[in-house]
């Protein structure tokens, strides 16, 4: 192994960057050269790369975003945008690939590995932390710090003005950051994807705290959920409250990593370039058990990764 590259893809996320880093300072220890691919599997295809020396990720690690750019590639889909890309890698001399992303970004990765066989390392980095294989993704805790956060401010006002304030926080597909941040921040309903709810219901547990003198309230909803809008509405039409609704949006994405963030994404980096010095073909690493470990890419998408039942009914129970 003597040249590799690594991108970043799809939704950018808080320690991409402290991963760019490690990636690149492990390799270079071991006398590797590294390329940054620019704009995720779009620059690939484009062949919009540049060789990283140690000075290239010198001060990024407390960087939010990632200094390579990150895309979406529709073009990366078809089989003639990946024999473009695998041009590149045949242009630059690429022995192994390090793709940083999502479900998305490892399944562009796994077709590109069956096609042309060349070793791919999928480093899990995506705020929904929605990844099977891995207990946590890269910007996951930055993603649920800066939605608790926020919150604790919407609650002052909330507390002033008596107040009920629906929160919509991201999450299609999975509802992590609501949970998480829900049950840090003492909301008194979640609302997730994988559980079905009652609007009849949320507005019991709000009329039957504000008998017992409770004036406000704050209900989190995953945008996978319900729109954030249509559930503050119907709220307001059932109870007579006043109403507030904030959609936190890609505030979410963006901000210094956290502590936590930055140490797992340097572990999880490093790991990736060992795993492709050892002759790993299309492996995943994640953390399990509280120690980075890898599996195969394929078996990290074989199904989805499961709410955390018995943290959701704690949730409910401390919200009475």
């Amino acid at each position: 192994m003597q040249r590799i590259a690594v991108l970043t893809s799809g939704g950018d996320s808080p320690g991409m960057n402290p991963a760019i880093r490690a990636v690149t300072r492990k390799a270079i220890y071991h006398g590797i050269e590294v390329i940054g691919i620019k704009r995720g599997f779009t620059g690939f295809i484009e062949g919009d790369m540049m060789p990283l020396h140690l000075g290239s990720v010198a001060d990024i690690v407390q960087r939010g975003g990632t200094m390579l750019l990150s895309a979406r590639s529709e073009e990366f889909r078809t089989s003639e945008g990946r024999k473009k890309a695998f041009e590149n890698v045949k242009r630059f001399g690429l022995q192994g690939l390090v793709v940083i992303g999502g479900d998305g970004s490892f399944k562009g990765a796994r077709v590109f590995h069956q096609e042309y066989n060349i070793p791919i390392i999928g480093v899990p980095g995506t705020i929904d932390n929605d990844i099977v294989g891995s207990e946590y993704t890269i910007g996951f805790d930055t993603a649920v710090n800066t939605v608790v956060d926020a919150i604790n401010k919407i609650r002052d006002t909330a507390t002033s003005h008596e107040r009920t304030f629906v929160v919509e926080v991201m999450g299609r597909e999975a509802g992590f950051i609501a949970l998480t941040a829900g049950l840090a921040a003492g909301a008194e309903s979640i609302l997730v994807p994988e559980k079905p709810f009652s609007i009849d219901d949320i507005c019991h547990k709000l009329l039957r705290g504000y008998k017992r003198g409770k004036l406000h309230s704050i209900i989190i909803v995953a945008e996978g959920a319900a729109g954030g809008l249509k559930v503050g509405e119907q709220i307001k039409q059932k109870t007579g409250f006043e109403t507030k609704v904030i959609i936190l949006g890609h505030l979410q994405r963006g901000g210094t990593p956290s502590s936590y963030d930055r140490v797992m994404a340097s572990c999880m980096g490093a790991k990736a370039v060992e795993l492709l010095m050892n002759g790993a073909k299309l492996k995943m690493v994640g953390l399990h058990g509280g120690k980075v470990t890898d599996m195969d890419i394929d078996d990290s998408l074989l199904k989805k990764k499961p709410l955390d039942i018995e943290m959701y009914d704690l949730a409910n129970v401390l919200s009475i």
